[in-house]
């Protein structure tokens, strides 16, 4: 019997990962991705889906992340009715994620026909924050680590994979062939989640490449984000951090709660204002069977791996504006992460141009954005219509990706079991995936592809 797999997305482009996957009697989905970036990859969204949607039997998904579920509201619209399987965590960011990204689309419609900034009349979201609630209906939570049977005769399990709460592998098995999706591997000895776990290969491994042609440079990112806040708070300023709400702003508690306790930060307010950050570390903290031993220790010795002395959650506008008034040192940690919009942008306006503060960057800024502008010495950052002189101090670390490099996905290779009968290398800029899939090839004497968007493979 003959099992077909067909790139819908994340081949070409690190983002919209999409897998159809079809046997003799069953038709699948693994991941459910919007595209992100480019906008001729963006405007792919708006496309009449590449397969009838009525006819996908069931949904399977690696993680919560947007460019693995972020469609999924307008499938739902366009008649994807079967149920969708992901770990309990990966539930849970999820009825976070999807509402907030309709909301999104919402907003940037209604801004779009205010300003009459549009190639359609009127400006329609992709989908709404309706959309998305429907389609949460259809989430069904899957234990971990065991044999899952999601369709008579198929069977999956899922595996921790690190990369956020919730984030999984998937190995597949339908008529007699084993395909096993990595998702987004994770990084190894990094607080509060547990390492990748390895696998058993079969006939198929779709792995990941985000990081396929480079490593991460800083490994001590504890000990820069101390350095940071101290020599801010010497100056009497604020250390300003534009953060991911999931993942990278609990990461960012963890490590603040640490330096505190070790007394190698002052005791400053820390303030979280975003509210999305505020419910995904309310997940986090509900979800403890993803954490590693050390954050297992510290939570069953009565203290909160999130949680330090002067920490302020924000709940609503008013507060974050109150935040305007305050000259005392503290940290602000705020979205969105790429600067892309939302809060960070008003308090960027308010302290870039004082040399006591310091803005600190801890994730990627995609090339031409704002903080790629900043990172590369800009004076005058544009915000709002005017102009203002950049004279806080710009930082950065590297080491807090969510994403293993080339070593770590290499590991988590070696680690796992068996040798795949083909690997299909996929979520990676060109690249990226065409160095790794030629790492693999030398390191294991794998049969590896670069697959291209649309393209099928049948085993």
């Amino acid at each position: 019997m003959t099992v077909r797999i067909t790139f819908l997305g994340a081949a070409g482009t690190v983002t919209g990962s999409k897998y159809l996957v079809e046997g003799e009697q069953v038709r699948l989905l693994v991941d459910a991705g919007i595209f992100q970036g480019k906008r001729e990859w963006r405007e792919r969204n708006w496309n009449d889906p590449d397969v009838d949607l009525s006819t996908i039997d069931a949904t399977l998904l690696t993680h919560a992340h947007i460019d693995h579920t972020g469609i999924l509201p307008r499938y739902g619209q366009l008649g994807l009715q079967c149920p969708i399987f992901c770990s309990a965590a990966t539930a849970g960011l999820a009825r976070i994620l999807l509402p907030d990204s309709g909301h999104l689309q919402e907003e940037e419609a209604e801004w779009r026909n205010r300003k009459k900034n549009s190639r359609h009349s009127p400006a329609l979201p992709l989908y709404t924050e309706k959309d998305a609630n429907t389609v949460l209906q259809q989430f069904r939570s899957v234990p971990t680590g065991s044999s899952v049977e999601i369709l008579p005769g198929v069977n999956a399990v899922w595996q921790r994979m690190g990369h956020i709460l919730g984030a999984c592998s998937i190995t597949l098995t339908l008529e007699g062939k084993t395909i096993t999706f990595s998702g987004d591997i994770g990084r190894y000895d990094i607080p509060i989640l547990r390492d990748p776990q390895p696998v058993t290969f079969g006939d198929l491994l779709l792995i990941e490449s985000t990081y396929g042609d480079r490593s991460h440079q800083d490994t001590t990112p504890q000990k820069t984000l101390g350095r940071v806040i101290r020599e801010t708070v010497k100056r009497d300023g604020m250390v300003l951090i534009p953060s991911f709400a999931v993942g990278r702003a609990q990461l960012l508690l963890y490590y603040i709660r640490e330096l505190k306790e070790e007394g190698a930060i002052p005791d400053i307010p820390v303030i979280i204002d975003s509210p999305m950050a505020a419910n995904a570390t309310a997940i986090y903290r509900d979800n403890p069977q993803d954490y590693d031993e050390e954050a297992l220790q510290i939570k069953a010795g009565g203290r909160d791996p999130f949680s330090s002395s002067k920490i302020y959650f924000t709940k609503s506008t008013a507060e974050s504006k109150k935040l305007n008034g305050i000259v005392e040192p503290m940290i602000v940690i705020s979205a969105s992460g790429m600067l892309s919009g939302g809060r960070i942008l008003h308090h960027l306006r308010q302290r870039v141009s004082s040399p006591k503060n310091t803005v600190l960057f801890v994730g990627y800024q995609p090339p031409g954005g704002k903080g790629d502008y900043l990172l590369s010495g800009g004076d005058d950052l544009r915000l709002f219509g005017e102009h203002y002189p950049v004279r806080a101090t710009i930082e950065s670390i590297s080491g807090l990706s969510a994403h293993g490099d080339r070593e770590e996905m290499i590991r988590w290779c070696r680690e796992s079991k068996g040798t795949p009968g083909r690997v299909a290398v996929v979520h990676g800029e060109p690249d990226s995936a065409k160095a790794f899939s030629e790492t693999l090839q030398s390191t294991f004497q794998w049969n590896t592809t670069v697959p291209g968007y649309l393209e099928t493979i049948e085993l």
